[in-house]
């Protein structure tokens, strides 16, 4: 049996934060949710800081699902701080945004997005594209992540060797 694989979905829109839960609650993939409601206790939830401080280690993400349009910090400066970070440098981040700019989307990937999805309008389509990427990035993509270390892992690097 597959282990249960943490998300952090960092959204403002108690709405989106809802229906993404639900998507996931309804997917194949074994998982928990943790949502973040602005870029800074995304930030503070990542690095064990804060309100977060002393988050057990296993309580880690797999995977961040990230909106851009966030209060106080946005996701441009998040993405920013966990590409810069050697603990977090290689942890799988989704942009999930409404934004279809042009410049949010190169701009995302030259931050070091893994991927960017623009969140459909259409309801179903939301729970079916979030249901999507839980079953990519929680089940079907190998991550090359050991938390214990506080760091990414080169692909191929096996830990204690």
């Amino acid at each position: 049996m597959m282990r249960s694989r943490l998300v952090l979905l960092v959204e403002d829109n108690g709405d989106d934060a809802e229906l993404a839960r639900r998507a996931f609650a309804i997917s194949r993939v074994p998982s928990r949710v943790v949502v973040a409601s602005d870029g800074e206790e995304a930030l503070d939830y990542l690095f064990a800081e804060g309100a977060h401080a002393g988050r057990a280690a296993q309580d880690a993400p797999d995977v961040v699902l990230l909106d851009l349009k966030l209060p106080r910090l946005d996701g441009h400066e998040v993405l920013r701080r966990i590409r810069a970070d050697d603990r977090t440098c290689r942890l799988p981040v989704v942009v999930l945004t409404s934004s279809a700019e042009e410049r949010d989307i190169r701009e995302s990937y030259n931050e070091g997005a893994n991927s960017y999805v623009r969140k459909p309008l259409d309801l179903n389509d939301f729970l079916r594209a979030v249901a999507q990427l839980s079953e990519y990035w929680l089940h079907r993509n190998e991550i090359a992540w050991d938390w214990s270390r506080g760091a990414g892992l080169p692909a191929g690097e096996v830990p204690g060797i």
